[in-house]
């Protein structure tokens, strides 16, 4: 697992929305060997990892904004003000357009969109008042180049990019930085559940020859929230693999 973080800065209040299993508690787990104090929400059964490894648990469904608030108030109150935010939390309603439903595709919209903007919203404020604040939305190479049945989950994920760019206009004088990360296919429980051959087709297509990890993904967070990556906003980083190269705009 990739420990980039503070690079000897101090400790740090982290906070990993969708932080109890995959991509989320990859990135939890890397700031916390970086030193920082790190909070994760969950949406369902408490998550017995964060007990393992010293992570704070706080159920939080980013659908709620009082639940929202609830959330950020109980990390505050244990562990202090966040100082950076991962807002990961994520769900998929697969279905090609013309069998899409509008509860299928307003529900993708309200947990990964709406539920990035809560949390953003939510810890933007005391990160002004400090004048430092990290945060990193995880978007998707799919908000980029589009993929059949995911018309609501590419469109979730390609509205954090304009999110993230506009906050990180307002904020950027106070010392806030706002950065996207766009994972490829990466070895989650998401993609364990395709087939051999169409996960063998999928690495066909990736220059570096393979699916990514979760410790990929974490490094570029861990790098984004540090102190060294003060002068990086408004940036859209792939990971994966050079499968899309080219396709972001700049």
């Amino acid at each position: 697992m990739s420990t980039l973080g503070n690079g000897g800065g101090s400790s740090r209040v982290a906070l990993v929305t969708g932080g109890s299993r995959g991509i989320g508690l990859g990135c939890a787990e890397a700031l916390k060997s970086s030193g920082h104090r790190v909070a994760i929400t969950y949406n369902t059964s408490t998550p017995t990892v964060a007990e393992e490894t010293g992570l704070l648990a706080v159920r939080c469904d980013v659908t709620d904004p009082s639940e929202v608030d609830t959330a950020f108030k109980r990390v505050e109150a244990d562990l202090g003000p966040v100082e950076i935010l991962v807002a990961n939390a994520g769900i998929t309603r697969d279905s090609l357009l013309l069998r899409m439903s509008e509860e299928s595709f307003s529900a993708v919209l309200e947990t990964n969109l709406f539920g990035s903007f809560r949390t953003v919203k939510r810890a933007v404020r005391p990160m002004m008042r400090a004048r430092w604040g990290r945060i990193v939305l995880v978007s998707s190479i799919v908000g980029q180049t589009g993929l059949q049945g995911q018309t609501n989950y590419a469109a979730s994920k390609s509205g954090l990019v304009g999110l993230a760019r506009s906050v990180a206009k307002e904020f950027a004088a106070r010392g806030v930085t706002v950065n996207v990360v766009a994972p490829g296919p990466i070895h989650t429980d998401m993609l364990s559940g395709i087939s051999e051959e169409r996960r063998d087709e999928m690495v066909s297509r990736v220059p570096l020859g393979r699916i990514g990890t979760v410790g990929d993904v974490a490094g570029v967070v861990g790098f984004l929230t540090s102190e060294e990556a003060g002068y990086i906003t408004g940036a859209v980083i792939p990971v994966d693999g050079g499968m899309h190269m080219g396709n972001y705009v700049g």
